[in-house]
C-alpha cells in the first residue's frame, strides 16, 4: 500500500469535497491514507498569503465553483451559516479523538459534515457539545498536548512545503495539492510513467521578474 498523508483544515470546502471524492477517485489502487489536520490560517500567515475568503472577488468565485463542483460530483454541500469561521475547536477535537493524534476517516467525516452540510453555524456552542459527544475525545481538546500537535503538524507540513489545504504527500516527498489534483495522484498512483520523465524537469524554476510583497 502507497502512504498518503492528506493535511487538511475543516474551514476549507476543497478538503470537504476532495475528503468526500477520495474513495472514488483512488478507486482501483493500493493505498493507505493518514488524515492530518492542520490550521489554513499558519500556512498563510508563513507563505505570506491571503485566503480566499479574504478576497472579495475570489471570495465570490470560490463559493460559486465550490456549489457548481459539488453538483457536478454529485456531492452534498451547504454553506455553513458563517464562513469564514474559527476552527481551532473543530481541529483540536479531530486531534484528541485519538490517542496517537491520527484521526479515522469517520472521525474527519464527522468534523467535515458539521461544518458543510446543514448549513448551521459550525462554531455554535451546542453543535460542539453535540459533534464533542459524537467523537468521544480520548484527551483534553483544551489541553496543551493536543495544542502543541496542531502546531508541529502545521509546522511539519511548511517544512514539507505544504502551502495550502487539501494537499496530499506522498513518502517520496511529492505534493499534490487542491482536490482538482485528484487524477494527478490517481495516475501517479497507477505508475504513469510521465512522473518518472516529467516531475523534476516541470517543477523546475525559470527566470523571472519578482515583485516586493509586503508582510
Amino acid at each position: 500500500m502507497t502512504p498518503i498523508t492528506f493535511h487538511f483544515d475543516p474551514i476549507s470546502p476543497y478538503a470537504y469535497l476532495a475528503f468526500e471524492r477520495l474513495p472514488q477517485a483512488l478507486a482501483g489502487h493500493s493505498y493507505l491514507v493518514e488524515y492530518r489536520p492542520v490550521l489554513f490560517a499558519g500556512l498563510l500567515q508563513h507563505w505570506g498569503q491571503l485566503g480566499p475568503a479574504e478576497v472579495p472577488p475570489k471570495r465570490e468565485w470560490t463559493f460559486r465553483q465550490i456549489a457548481w463542483l459539488a453538483h457536478h460530483h454529485g456531492v452534498p454541500l451547504q454553506m455553513p451559516a458563517v464562513h469564514p469561521f474559527n476552527p481551532l475547536p473543530l481541529l483540536r477535537l479531530l486531534l484528541a479523538a485519538a490517542a496517537d493524534g491520527q484521526p479515522s476517516r469517520l472521525a474527519c467525516e464527522t468534523v467535515l459534515r458539521h461544518v458543510w452540510r446543514g448549513g448551521a453555524d459550525p462554531g455554535d456552542a451546542q453543535r460542539l457539545a453535540s459533534l464533542a459527544q459524537a467523537l468521544q475525545p480520548v484527551r483534553d481538546a483544551q489541553g496543551a498536548e493536543v495544542k502543541q500537535q496542531l502546531r508541529a503538524n502545521t509546522e511539519a507540513a511548511i517544512a514539507r512545503g505544504v502551502f495550502g489545504v487539501p494537499t496530499f504527500e506522498l513518502s517520496d516527498g511529492r505534493l499534490f495539492w487542491g482536490q482538482d489534483s485528484l487524477d494527478m495522484l490517481a495516475a501517479c498512483l497507477g505508475g504513469d510513467a510521465w512522473f518518472e520523465r516529467h516531475w523534476q524537469e516541470a517543477g523546475a524554476p525559470v527566470p523571472g521578474l519578482q515583485r516586493a510583497v509586503k508582510r
